[in-house]
């Protein structure tokens, strides 16, 4: 028997083995999403959200504590998060609004989030993702809330203040912005993107490609369909702009930091319940006087709740007062949050819960 036929004979044994087992995972798979949509049918019922993010959680939780590898936990819960896009879809037709067009970093944040097996609705403004939620023509909303690098995204926070909607889960992404074309990276002469994309690769341009003129557009989408018309132009977008317009990666991972992250926030209309690991959001108004915000922090010093962070926006129907927007950690179910909240509104603060969800981890 020579080498070449016992190779083959090695590799078919490897071959039926992998037939067998796709056929019981097969199975599997569509044992859990049966269960999964009597859980939806239930639900539904019993006017419940179909959609858990606190059940998710443990979902994930629990398979990563149950892997032994040689899958990496990554890995793992990307294949979860599909089985669990497409059990969703079969409970009933979810429709995801994000702030578009097609191909951006908030498209590819709620494809992180929710799979590819729901209904996406990309939109212009944030304040369309806000109005499509609070009527009903969209279960959910995902939009843009701050950069690491460039800040917070302010008509994001005016909306969570004009607006009943909840904060249900968040997502925290990594953002790899990549020069993307149809010619070679020494060829290009014109540079298309959106003005924070810019921005995040300022010095990269001026080192890389600093005889490029710099066009500002609407979206890294649009930067990307205007690349395709001309070898010499190139856009700053993500990956997935690349591949939706058949565009090559002249370069990736060419912005500015490698700390380069943006917070986005899923909206919906009822909060999740606690896990144990969650933060909550809240907008305050506090009086104009003399220690007036000190006073109103102190509750949660005393009752031992960490606040992660703090932002003040103008109030725009009276000059010169602010709204202050915090995220704590802990639920507001949880009883030193909830005492913390009470304590500050006897004190004289408007309080407004925005969200109570589960922490997340970066994606």
């Amino acid at each position: 028997m020579n080498k070449q036929h016992l190779t083959e004979q090695e590799l078919e044994l490897h071959r039926k083995e992998i037939n067998r087992l796709d056929k019981e995972i097969v199975q599997l798979l569509n044992d859990r999403i049966s269960h999964a949509v009597s859980i939806g049918e239930i639900k539904l019922r019993d006017g419940q959200e179909i959609y858990a993010p606190h059940r998710e959680k443990e979902v994930f939780d629990r398979i990563k504590s149950m892997n032994q590898g040689p899958v990496k936990d990554e890995s793992l819960c990307s294949i979860y998060r599909e089985v669990m896009s497409a059990a969703l879809a079969l409970q009933k037709t979810l429709v995801v609004a994000y702030l578009g067009p097609e191909a951006t970093f908030t498209h590819q944040a709620a494809l992180r989030r929710f799979g590819s097996s729901l209904t996406y609705s990309p939109l212009k403004t944030v304040a369309d993702v806000f109005a499509e939620v609070s009527k009903g023509r969209a279960d959910y909303g995902v939009a843009p809330v701050e950069n690491s690098t460039e800040g917070v995204v302010n008509n994001t926070l005016d909306m969570l203040v004009d607006t009943d909607l909840k904060i249900v889960a968040q997502i925290m992404m990594g953002i790899r912005q990549c020069l993307i074309g149809l010619g070679k990276k020494e060829d290009i002469r014109r540079i298309y993107s959106h003005p924070q994309a810019i921005a995040q690769c300022r010095f990269w341009i001026q080192r890389s490609l600093p005889h490029a003129e710099i066009v500002e557009t609407s979206s890294t989408t649009r930067a990307a369909e205007l690349a395709t018309s001309d070898p010499s132009s190139a856009a700053l977008a993500g990956a997935l702009a690349a591949e939706t317009y058949d565009l090559d990666i002249l370069e990736d991972n060419v912005q500015d930091s490698q700390a380069n992250f943006t917070r986005f926030l899923v909206l919906g209309r009822q909060c999740p319940p606690r896990t144990g690991k969650d933060r909550s959001s809240l907008m305050i108004s506090v009086p104009d006087r003399v220690g007036a915000l000190f006073e109103a922090l102190e509750p949660f010093t005393k009752a031992k709740v960490n606040m992660t962070r703090i932002e003040s926006r103008p109030n725009k129907r009276k000059a010169w007062e602010y709204y202050f927007f915090l995220d704590v950690e802990g639920h507001t179910e949880d009883p030193q949050v909830a005492e913390a909240i009470a304590e500050l509104e006897k004190r004289g603060a408007y309080v407004k819960i925005l969200g109570s969800y589960p922490e997340s981890e970066w994606v």
